[in-house]
């Protein structure tokens, strides 16, 4: 079957994003990192100006979650914020494909609250690092990566497949393995059943099997597969991310497990675990909201009201 081709205006748009981010690649690789810091915050503040579905996005769901405790003018300051760090933290990211060594890593990050994932390693029943789009997200994996912990990471196929074969390069670098959302299932589940880390992230509304749980305080479409791994496998569910400070240090911050409840009504427990998790991921949200991807239609599907 043929497949169907983009619009010329589609291509355009990511043949140009391609190479700004190749672009963007070679200078972190030449450049300090504090000057790549201040260019790609530059860009992404004037990001906010030129892309006027993301910022009206961003404005909208910053004003459905905060309108009733923040004013016009400082849900703007915030939005603006959300895309200058978007663009900082983007630029850690990029400095980190050439990143080899745990010290190298460790002299952009700081890690805290790592005893909560070496006790659940411990007890060797597999772990599933509940992550989010938060701040400099993929510095998650490479951190579980450099660590020799050889995990799988869980995302999304992205729409242009030489961003998506960027991406997942760098992803499986080190140990780790790519897995796009929804696919090898079963490899999955024999990893953590082995003991193996999993790394996953459910704060996005997706094509997969989902249930609507309440998020920031309305209901989202929010995928099961963390809540399905965890009841079949009994694997520990940690949650973790990463920030970038006032100083331009990268924060990792590695929290207490998320209890698992197992009553065997898998509709329910299914339910109640994806809920538990969602509020989990609410909270890594929470501790730097500025830092959390707000254009992304969190809430764009929602339940069928019978008539």
């Amino acid at each position: 079957m043929e497949t169907k081709k983009r619009p010329a205006i589609k291509r355009i748009k990511y043949y140009f994003l391609y190479l700004l981010v190749k672009t963007i690649l070679l200078m972190a690789y030449y450049s300090p990192r504090k000057l790549v810091l201040y260019f790609c915050g530059f860009l992404g503040g004037v990001s906010y100006y030129l892309v006027g579905d993301a910022r009206n996005k961003t404005l909208r769901h910053l004003t459905m979650v905060y309108g009733h405790e923040k004013s016009n003018a400082e849900i703007q300051t915030m939005a603006k914020q959300v895309f200058h760090m978007i663009g900082k933290n983007a630029g850690d990211v990029m400095r980190s494909v050439y990143m080899k060594e745990l010290d190298c890593f460790k002299k952009v990050v700081n890690i805290s609250g790592e005893e909560h994932l070496l006790q659940a390693l411990a007890a060797k029943q597999g772990i599933i690092v509940l992550t989010a789009h938060v701040g400099a997200f993929d510095l998650v994996g490479t951190y579980l990566a450099m660590m020799d912990y050889r995990p799988q990471i869980i995302g999304t196929r992205l729409k242009d497949e030489r961003l998506n074969q960027l991406i997942t390069k760098n992803r499986s670098r080190r140990g780790a393995e790519a897995i796009e959302r929804g696919k090898d299932t079963l490899k999955v589940v024999r990893n953590l059943k082995s003991g193996g880390v999993v790394a996953m992230l459910i704060d996005q509304d997706t094509k997969v099997k989902s249930v609507f749980v309440d998020f920031m305080g309305m209901p989202a479409s929010t995928p099961v597969g963390a809540a399905l791994f965890a009841i079949r496998t009994g694997a520990k569910v940690i949650p973790m991310a990463i920030y970038l400070d006032q100083n331009n240090r990268q924060q990792l911050k590695i929290f207490p497990e998320v209890h698992i409840t197992i009553t065997g009504n898998e509709a329910d427990d299914l339910f109640n675990n994806t809920l538990a998790l969602s509020k989990a991921t609410e909270m890594l949200i929470n501790q730097d909201p500025t830092q959390w991807v707000w254009m992304h239609e969190r809430w764009k599907t929602q339940p069928q009201i019978a008539s």
